[in-house]
């Protein structure tokens, strides 16, 4: 299993309308691509020492990495361009890709 891993530090005065578009409107379009068969939405409880605003991290698992580049490739540029359109300057992310070890 593939896991797409995005954290994101959005800031103070964005955090509530961003959490709600989150929740009903983003992940619900990641979703809908059928490129991922689960979810998971975290919110880190540790901070660093200068940190500002909220971080949270976003996993979906993707069955295998064909599902995962066709993501890249068909839909991630116009989910994130959506992102940028409402909470441009107003957060931080970086992504990383996993892959499950089975025991």
């Amino acid at each position: 299993m593939i896991i797409y891993n995005v954290t994101l530090n959005i800031e103070d005065d964005a955090h509530d309308a961003w959490l709600k578009w989150m929740k009903e409107t983003h992940i619900p379009m990641v979703m809908e691509t059928g490129m991922f068969l689960d979810f998971t939405f975290s919110k880190l409880l540790s901070r660093q020492e200068d940190e500002t605003g909220s971080t949270y991290v976003i996993q979906y698992m993707a069955n295998t990495m064909d599902d995962y580049e066709k993501y890249q490739a068909e839909f991630a540029p116009a989910l994130q361009a959506e992102t940028r359109k409402y909470f441009d300057g107003k957060f931080v992310a970086f992504r990383t890709l996993m892959e499950r070890v089975e025991f």
